[in-house]
C-alpha cells in the first residue's frame, strides 16, 4: 500500500523481456536507505517486487510482460525519468490518498501549462473511469497523488504546485505521452457496492408498496 507521495524519481537503465517476464533496472536519483529483498516499490504507481540492489545502487525489479504491457513502464524508454515511492509502514502519516500501486489504465496527456502560480496538467479520460472520477476526488498519476480539478466526458485536469513538478518525473511529460491511472479504491468499491444493489433491485420482488403495507 503507497500514500501518493513520490520520495524519488529514478532513470531506467534497462529494460529486458523474456518469455512471460522481464528485468526492470531503475537508478534511483536520491538513497533509499534500508532497502530489503523482497519489499514493495511503486514505480510511476505500478507496485514491482525488489529484487536487488545492484553494485552501482540501481534497483532490479522482476516484471510481468502484462506489466510492461498494460502500464507505461513498458512504453517508458531507457533513460526515461520514473516516480519512485516505497510501501507505506504502519504509523506513517498519510499525506496523499490510499494508493494500491495497480494501475487500471493509462492515458495520453493532453497539456500541462502554467496558470498563475500553479500548472495544470489535462489527461484524456479512458471511458472505462468515468465512473470513478469526480471533481475533488482523488487520482494517482504515474504514482502520484493528486486531488481532480475538472472532470468532462472526455478529459480531466489536476493543478500541481511548483515543488510537486519540480521534485517529480512529471516535468518530462510530454502532449502526447502516456501516464499510469489509479482511481481511488474507496470510489471503486462505491461503485461495485451500487452496481450489486442496482442489479438486485431488479430481481427483487420486495417493492414500496409491499413495505407499506407490511407497517414500513
Amino acid at each position: 500500500m503507497f500514500t501518493g507521495l513520490i520520495e524519488s524519481t529514478g532513470k531506467i537503465k534497462s529494460r529486458t523481456v523474456s518469455g512471460n517476464a522481464g528485468k526492470l533496472v531503475v537508478k534511483a536519483d536520491k538513497t533509499l536507505p534500508e532497502l530489503k529483498f523482497g519489499e514493495s516499490i511503486a514505480v510511476n504507481g505500478v507496485c514491482l517486487t525488489l529484487e536487488q540492489k545492484l553494485a552501482d545502487g540501481s534497483l532490479e525489479f522482476h516484471t510481468l510482460e502484462e506489466t510492461l504491457n498494460r502500464t507505461n513502464l513498458g512504453q517508458t524508454a531507457v533513460g526515461g525519468s520514473v516516480n519512485l515511492e516505497r510501501a507505506l509502514k504502519l504509523g506513517d502519516r498519510i499525506g496523499g490518498h490510499m494508493v494500491s500501486g495497480h494501475v487500471d489504465a493509462v492515458a495520453p496527456v493532453i497539456s500541462l501549462k502554467k496558470t498563475g502560480s500553479d500548472y495544470e496538467l489535462r489527461i484524456s479520460l479512458p471511458e472505462q473511469l468515468r465512473p470513478f472520477l469526480v471533481e475533488k476526488g482523488s487520482i494517482a498519476i504515474d504514482g502520484i497523488s493528486l486531488t481532480l480539478v475538472d472532470v468532462t466526458e472526455n478529459a480531466f485536469s489536476v493543478h500541481l504546485i511548483p515543488v510537486t513538478l519540480e521534485e517529480t518525473a512529471l516535468k518530462f511529460r510530454k502532449n502526447g505521452d502516456l501516464v499510469n491511472l489509479e482511481v481511488d479504491m474507496i470510489g471503486r468499491y462505491v461503485q461495485k457496492q451500487l452496481s450489486m444493489m442496482k442489479a438486485a433491485d431488479k430481481t427483487s420482488k420486495v417493492t414500496l408498496e409491499l413495505l407499506e403495507d407490511s407497517g414500513w
